[in-house]
């Protein structure tokens, strides 16, 4: 593992946001191995059963949340490329902080265009193609101005 991905594992696990991670894993996943050993020192978990939020995968600290099974989200994908992205983001807001600031941007960005990853400054640092995110232009109303 490279330095700097040790530094972002020693930082969530540090900030707890990689404990909070392990928790949703545990309780809100099923089936057999749940939790597996992903590149970079990320932890994915497969079968995230709740309703939100909405995405197909989505990350706290260094465990990557996938509905489904985990076994698509390949070593090396874009997608896995992405979730890591948010794992850094993680280390760098200071933890479970960045929960309340991703859902602020998330809720700028519905009011901007009707979509919540387009302007949400979290998405687009992580790469909008790489998540499978489509860039949608600003409401009408708000690119006349």
């Amino acid at each position: 593992m490279k330095p700097v991905h040790r530094v972002r594992q020693v930082a969530n696990a540090v900030n707890l946001s990689t404990g909070l991670g392990l928790l949703l894993a545990s309780t809100a996943t099923r089936g057999p191995g749940r939790v597996r050993r992903g590149p970079e020192g990320l932890l994915v978990a497969g079968g995230y059963r709740l309703p939100f939020p909405i995405a197909s995968a989505f990350t706290v600290g260094n465990v990557i949340l996938v509905r489904g099974d985990a076994s698509g989200l390949a070593d090396g994908s874009r997608l896995l490329r992405h979730e890591g992205r948010h794992s850094t983001q993680y280390a760098w807001c200071l933890g479970i902080v960045m929960i309340p600031l991703y859902g602020a941007g998330a809720g700028a960005s519905m009011l901007l265009c009707g979509d919540w990853a387009s302007y949400n400054p979290f998405e687009r640092l992580a790469g909008l193609a790489d998540g499978g995110y489509e860039r949608r232009p600003l409401r009408p109303f708000l690119r006349r101005s």
